[in-house]
Order: C-alpha cells, then structure tokens, then sequence
C-alpha cells in the first residue's frame, strides 16, 4: 500500500474522510479492508477500487468516529 498525496486525495481527506492507496492489482476489497483496520486500528466504512493505466487505486472510507486526517497525519501526509 502506497498512499497517493495529491491535492484530489487532500481534498477527499477533508470533505469526506476518505483516503486515497495506490496498491498491487490482485488484491480484493475485502483483503484490502481488513488489511487497512488491522494497520491503522480504524473502522473502515467502504472500499472502492479504480484500476488506470495498470494501477491499482483504492479509496478507502473511514467510519466518522475515525477521521481520516488522524491516519493522513500519522503517514505524513499532511
């Protein structure tokens, strides 16, 4: 996993506690979700993924009592 900082995923950080991964092509959403909670000891509300160019992208939504510029912060991202 690979966080993307770009000002869309700043953005989307911001206005709606979503994060923004970069990420192998193979992994599923489920894996994904239960990957990210176990790293970051969040809840995640969804996982959506959009494959561009070979890549794999993940926007992950966290759930309200956990904000996503908490997690932005710990990686350095903001």
């Amino acid at each position: 996993m690979k966080p993307v900082v770009t000002e869309k995923a700043v953005r989307l950080i911001e206005s709606e506690n979503t994060l923004m991964f970069e990420l192998e092509k193979e992994k599923p959403k489920e894996e994904i979700k239960k990957e990210f909670e176990e790293i970051f000891n969040v809840k995640v509300e969804s996982v959506n993924t959009l494959i561009r160019k070979n890549k794999k992208y993940a926007y992950i939504k966290l759930n309200k009592k956990n904000p996503a510029i908490d997690v932005a912060t710990k990686l350095g991202l903001i």
